[in-house]
């Protein structure tokens, strides 16, 4: 995955919270990112805040138990560092665990990106989906947008009717937050629209794509 297609995903959470990810998106966030290449835990953790920082949170707490979970279901394997048993340990660091993702892994990876159900849309899920794009069709990355447009809109319908409904309730403040939730989300319809029209022409001209 390249660091552009991360820096997107990373800025497409509009409405994301710091919340921490839930275990679905933790899940194929790892395994997304340990396809380009073997990690030890820390460097996981590294990438997966440049991966989506802005938009959920990753802790230790929640990292590693989810990659025991993927070792257990044989997604990905852990490999021991060599250490010398005549050498004395200058100090009593941990050593570091190396997690490389399993042909199974790989297999569950492609199914995951390639059925993209609701989650997908999601603000937590939509994130992690994009970034990995380059590894989908375009009919997968058609369908999410489509799926993540209609949200938004569903979204931004919701804002106008609550702010008609409560516009003489609500203090001057309380309008303008809700104005700028507004606003987020018809920008966020324009980009995905734009993203779409050139989906619809690679898919339309594939040989050009």
């Amino acid at each position: 995955m390249s660091h552009r297609a991360a820096h997107l995903a990373r800025d497409a959470g509009v409405a994301g919270g710091g919340s921490e990810a839930p275990s679905g998106t933790l899940d194929l966030a790892l395994l997304g990112l340990l396809a380009d290449a073997p990690m030890h835990g820390y460097e996981l953790r590294s990438r997966l805040i440049e991966l989506l920082g802005t938009v959920r949170s990753y802790s230790y707490g929640s990292l590693y138990p989810a990659l025991k979970r993927l070792e257990s279901a044989a997604l990905i394997a852990v490999e021991q560092p060599l250490v010398d048993p005549d050498a004395v340990p200058l100090t009593p660091k941990r050593r570091r665990l190396t997690y490389h993702i399993t042909a199974v892994g790989k297999d569950h990876l492609e199914r995951l990106l390639a059925e993209a159900g609701p989650q997908a849309a999601t603000d937590e899920g939509f994130g992690v989906h994009l970034a990995f794009f380059p590894q989908t069709t375009v009919e997968t990355r058609l369908r999410i947008l489509q799926a993540r447009r209609r949200r938004i809109e569903e979204r931004c319908e919701g804002l106008r009717t609550s702010m008609a409904r409560a516009a003489q309730r609500m203090d001057e403040y309380t309008l303008q937050l809700q104005q700028l939730a507004m606003e987020a989300s018809d920008r966020e319809v324009k980009w995905l629209s734009d993203l779409i029209t050139r989906e619809e022409q690679r898919h339309a001209h594939p040989d050009t794509s």
